[in-house]
C-alpha cells in the first residue's frame, strides 16, 4: 500500500526548517515501502536544498531513517547532533527563503494546474504551492 506524503513544504517542527517534516515522512515512508513510486525518496529539489541548507548528508540522512525509523522528534534531534547541537537561525532562515522563493517553470506550472483543474491565471507561481495541489490532484485521483 502506497501512502501520498500530504505534509507541506511550508510546514516546520520546533527547529523552524521548512520542508523538514515532509522530508522524513517522505524518507519514512520509503523505508517501510510505502511511498508512491512517482515520488522520489530524497529528490534533488526541495529535499536536497533542505539538507544542503542545514549541512546535513543526504546518504546519512537516508541510512539514520532507514535503520531506525525515527519518529519526526527523533530526526530533528538526530538533524541536530550532526550540527554539534546547534544550528544557527540565519542558516534555517536562508534554507527557508530559498524554499519559499523557488518558482516552477511555466510548463511545470501549467501541467500542475491542469491535472487539478484550475485555470493558470499566473496567480499561483511559488512551488510549495503547486506541490501541494499536485500531492491533493494525486491524493484524489488515487480514490476515485
Amino acid at each position: 500500500m502506497s501512502t501520498i506524503p500530504l505534509i507541506s513544504s511550508d510546514l516546520a517542527g520546533p527547529l523552524g526548517a521548512i520542508h523538514l517534516p515532509r522530508l522524513w515522512s517522505k524518507l519514512l515512508l520509503s523505508a517501510k515501502g510505502q511511498l508512491p513510486g512517482d515520488y522520489a525518496q530524497c529528490g534533488a529539489g526541495f529535499d536536497q536544498m533542505t539538507l544542503d541548507g542545514l549541512q546535513i548528508d543526504r546518504d546519512a540522512a537516508i541510512a539514520y531513517v532507514e535503520g531506525n525509523l525515527p519518529s519526526y522528534g527523533q530526526f530533528e534531534a538526530w538533524v541536530l547532533e550532526q550540527r554539534g547541537g546547534n544550528i544557527p537561525g540565519s542558516e534555517i532562515e536562508a534554507s527557508n527563503a530559498a524554499i519559499r522563493g523557488y518558482n516552477h517553470d511555466d510548463g511545470t506550472r501549467g501541467e500542475i494546474l491542469s491535472a487539478a483543474g484550475i485555470s493558470d491565471d499566473g496567480s499561483i507561481l511559488d512551488a510549495v504551492n503547486l506541490n501541494n495541489l499536485d500531492d491533493w490532484t494525486t491524493l484524489h485521483d488515487s480514490l476515485k
